[in-house]
């Protein structure tokens, strides 16, 4: 079927799949000029990957608050700590910001997200500290 966009043939894309699928493979830029490649991550360069970024050392109460006010609404609370993990797995948050929730005490009932970063920063303080 003819759309009037298509600028070549199927044939024609099939032939040139086939012509880069080795140069798309090797691993290597497969730009000609190298500026256009994107840059290497440096050594000092904050490890996104890993969860919320931090300045360094123990997140502060108000980091904690907004990560979790990211991800939780206010009706979540007055809620227990598993209510809290379950809606942020449901969510898709990072494991950075469950894990700790998991190191808190289980009858504990928090009623707003402030009270639940200061129990956060509480909680990893005393890990780090062990």
């Amino acid at each position: 079927m003819q759309r009037g966009s298509d600028r070549l043939s199927v044939h024609r894309d099939d032939e040139m799949k086939h012509e880069l699928k080795d140069l798309l493979r090797s691993g290597r830029p497969t730009r000609t000029e190298e500026w256009h490649d994107p840059e290497p991550t440096a050594d000092d360069d904050p490890a996104v990957w890993a969860g919320p970024v931090t300045t360094g050392g123990a997140p502060s109460v108000a980091e904690v608050r907004h990560e979790l006010a990211r991800h939780l609404s206010r009706t979540m609370f007055p809620a227990r700590p598993y209510e809290l993990i379950h809606e942020l797995r449901r969510g898709h948050a990072p494991d950075a910001l469950v894990d700790p929730l998991e190191r808190l005490p289980r009858s504990a009932r928090y009623v707003n997200a402030q009270e639940l970063a200061e129990a956060v920063v509480r909680t990893e303080e005393t890990v780090r500290q062990a």
